[in-house]
């Protein structure tokens, strides 16, 4: 597999791509900033609220803040030469080379303290002097609405409805047609900040954020974060990084974690598959959690625990696949018609329609995030008795029922055999806590249950003429989540039927063994899926081979590809959903938590591996 040409980039006029954007964020909403120094996308004040930054799914008049080198009229924007982020943090740093010297800019979201969201953008000038230009243009409720611009006490602010932003910087600016211009020169050492700051429109004006104090202890803040975290095996940078990207999509008021903080990036340019992601998935959230868990982050894990109480309440019979990030149930899936879309991949939706499908693996990932951190000791079985007692009851009342699969399709129900072995996770895993007696329950139910799963997929589900199991009972069709099957302890990782699923899913979606696809799509028909077109390959199902080769005893083929699998990041480390691999460029929303813990996951099951491996034998 070739180098990808983002990681070996040279400045160029061109439309931005998804990895030409770095993340910013402050634990409650993000910011995704491209290397042109354009802030093109960004919701307020939180993850999930209307975006006053849009330009990502439409265009200039949707609603951006470039600060960079100034250009003349009529010009293209050119690429920052460098950008990356400031150690261990999650401050972003632009440098442009320009014919006069070297300008940088640092822009950041500090953690909040009793404020609303801040985007902070620092001027410097590095060598020589450097003509800047600061362009804000915010728009409304994902670009639809020009706001009102005016003075008060000389600071700018931009209200419309219930929203408004207060702009502070220490150079004069000009306004017209709802944007607000700067103008002005940085020499080396001189600095010019400024902060957009969130407030209701009826609230009093914010503070005047300190902006040189602000960057300070934002990067105090994440270097203290990072410090905790225990992985030290190879290439710790990456997944140090990965980690840091995961903590940035957790909700810190509530404990929630987002699948990723952007809505209708494409998963294929100009096809259909745009969906929102700024919600919680029970799924994405536990397998990030356990992420997080398995590198020394446990006051994450207190607050997921406390976060998923409160959303399944008293009723997890009424189980949702998602909620939003207060625990909310309602998202009404709807199209955004003024806005052309990434590259123009129309629909552009928010709300997401597949929160009331039925996905019989989620209970499964729930308990087992839940037994995971009873083991770490970080939230006790004990207080979380009645809740998997209750999932269980959920999956004995429902695992016989065909359900819409981890891939949220929206062909039909069917008997997924992926749904299924989760079932049969979700009841043997409650075997091993009430084995160890923190778990009131009928153990001897819940053995013969287990059995009974285990019977029907080995039966219904496993083709022995192919010696692999199949996508869904009576199917041909193979799947990626097949790839799960060692790591579920279902069967024994050296299991012929699990070494033949694994080789079986890398030779028919992983056509060049390395990239993987979630399942055969039928190019302009409507597919199993019950959508046309195509998409790319899945990034997580990329690391899921590795693991599966890893688990079935082929540890340094998995450690290759893990290699490889590197080389597809940004080289700010960052990863979307997908990536095509004709066109060598990332696909679908990004940044994405599932993505990043793939790589975290990976890099932490190849080490065990490998310490264990080198581990001397002892004779009896």
């Amino acid at each position: 597999m070739t180098t990808p040409p983002f990681l070996t980039h040279t400045p160029a006029v061109r439309t931005p791509r998804i990895e030409d954007y770095a993340l910013v964020g402050d634990l409650q909403t993000a910011a995704l900033i491209c290397r042109n120094g354009s802030v093109d996308w960004s919701c307020m004040p939180r993850f999930d609220s209307g975006a006053v930054f849009a330009k990502l799914l439409g265009t200039d008049e949707h609603g951006s803040w470039r600060i960079a080198p100034a250009i003349a009229a009529g010009e293209p924007a050119p690429y920052a030469d460098r950008c990356r982020y400031v150690g261990d943090s999650l401050i972003v740093e632009s440098e442009w080379d320009t014919a006069t010297g070297t300008a940088r800019v640092l822009d950041l979201m500090p953690p909040r303290d009793g404020h609303g969201p801040q985007l902070i953008r620092i001027v410097e000038g590095v060598t020589g002097t450097v003509e800047m230009a600061s362009t804000l243009a915010p728009r409304f409720n994902y670009g639809q609405l020009v706001p009102w611009v005016h003075d008060i006490g000389g600071r700018t602010v931009a209200v419309s409805g219930p929203d408004a932003l207060w702009l502070d910087t220490s150079v004069p600016g000009t306004e017209k047609n709802g944007a607000v211009h700067h103008s002005f020169n940085v020499e080396a050492g001189t600095w010019v900040a400024f902060a957009l700051s969130w407030q209701p429109s009826h609230a009093p004006a914010p503070e005047v954020p300190d902006a040189e104090v602000a960057m300070k202890e934002t990067a105090a803040f994440w270097e203290s974060w990072a410090g905790q975290l225990v992985y030290d095996g190879p290439h710790r940078e990456a997944v140090i990084r990965a980690l840091i990207t995961l903590k940035a999509l957790t909700h810190a008021p509530t404990g929630g974690i987002v699948a990723a903080p952007t809505t209708s990036l494409p998963e294929e340019i100009g096809g259909v598959r745009n969906w929102d992601y700024r919600f919680v998935w029970l799924r994405d959230a536990s397998v990030t959690l356990s992420a997080l868990l398995r590198t020394g982050c446990r006051d994450e894990a207190v607050a997921w625990r406390k976060w998923l109480l409160r959303a399944l309440g008293g009723d997890p019979q009424n189980l949702q696949i998602m909620y939003r990030l207060d625990g909310s149930r309602d998202m009404p899936e709807r199209e955004l018609t003024w806005l052309p879309g990434y590259e123009g991949s129309a629909p552009v939706r928010i709300g997401n329609n597949a929160v009331d499908q039925l996905q019989l693996d989620v209970p499964g990932e729930v308990i087992e995030t839940l037994a995971l951190a009873h083991e770490l000791g970080v939230a006790r079985c004990e207080n979380t008795e009645r809740l998997i007692l209750r999932l269980v009851d959920y999956v004995r009342q429902h695992w016989h029922e065909p359900d819409d699969s981890i891939w949220e399709v929206r062909g039909g129900r069917r008997h997924f055999t992926h749904s299924k072995i989760m079932c049969w996770v979700a009841i043997d895993r409650a075997v091993r806590l009430a084995e160890q007696g923190v778990l009131a329950a009928d153990l001897d139910a819940l053995v013969a249950l287990r059995a009974e799963i285990h019977a029907e997929v080995c039966a219904k589900a496993y083709d022995p003429q192919r010696n692999t199991f199949t996508q869904s009972y009576g199917s041909k069709e193979l799947d990626a989540s097949l790839l799960l099957l060692p790591q579920t302890g279902f069967l024994p990782a050296d299991d012929l039927r699990v070494i033949g699923t694994i080789d079986a899913v890398r030779k028919e979606l992983a056509p060049d063994g390395v990239l993987v696809h979630r399942y055969r799509t039928e190019g302009h028909h409507v597919g199993m899926d019950g959508l046309p077109g195509g998409e790319g390959a899945f990034i997580l199902c990329c690391f899921w081979l590795v693991d599966g080769l890893a688990l079935t005893g082929r540890l340094d083929e998995a450690e290759a590809l893990f290699e490889q699998l590197l080389t597809l990041r940004t080289d700010l480390g960052l990863l979307a959903e997908e990536y095509d691999p004709s066109t060598q460029l990332q696909l679908g929303n990004f940044v994405q938590a599932y993505s990043m813990l793939g790589l975290a996951n990976s890099a932490v099951l190849l080490q065990e591996l490998r310490r264990n491996a080198a581990k001397p034998v002892v004779a009896a």
